[in-house]
């Protein structure tokens, strides 16, 4: 039964981590303006992008301005390439910040996976191209953003984050869909 379990919770992981791009303005079905439309399909596009990167980004006319947070400065330089070669966009503000590396947050991730997403009630919120859920950790201070359907789901992500070893805080900042 244990091995069962273990291999249920590495194949959840695992698909969490190939599954892709995650941004707030990612979630939401896919904008009526053309500019817009064609910046979320390309931040959806970056293979590099996991649970543990928050993309989101704003349209004002010609100019695309790019924010959240990511483990890597490859991301933000890729984010900001893809974004300037879309028609119409004239200017960029990249404002995306990039975490600080460091062992001890990677391994708070990957117990943050575990503890969320391998709770049955909430292991579809990894599934998809654009994650539901993606947590944020810079400095043991862990952020939970995206979507998810009920204020339960919401209210247990956040207390099954709180469990996790070596986490400093928690900042719930996942918002009900329904």
């Amino acid at each position: 039964m244990s091995s069962i379990l273990r291999w249920s919770m590495t194949a959840v992981m695992a698909l969490g981590l190939i599954s892709g791009a995650s941004a707030a303005s990612l979630d939401k079905a896919a904008p009526q303006d053309p500019i817009a439309r064609q910046v979320r399909h390309e931040l959806i596009m970056i293979p590099q992008l996991t649970v543990f990167d928050n993309l989101s980004y704003r349209v004002e006319g010609g100019t695309v301005i790019l924010t959240g947070e990511v483990r890597n400065g490859f991301i933000k330089d890729e984010a900001m390439a893809r974004i300037k070669s879309i028609a119409g966009v004239e200017k960029i503000e990249n404002r995306i910040e990039v975490l600080p590396a460091s062992f001890n947050d990677d391994r708070i991730r990957r117990e943050e996976a575990a503890a969320i997403f391998g709770y049955t009630a909430l292991s579809r919120y990894s599934w998809g191209v654009v994650p539901s859920i993606r947590i944020i950790v810079k400095n043991g201070n862990v952020s939970l953003e995206g979507v998810v359907d009920s204020k339960m789901d919401k209210n247990i992500a956040g207390i099954r984050a709180n469990d996790v070893l070596g986490v400093f805080s928690v900042q719930n900042n996942l918002v009900v869909e329904r």
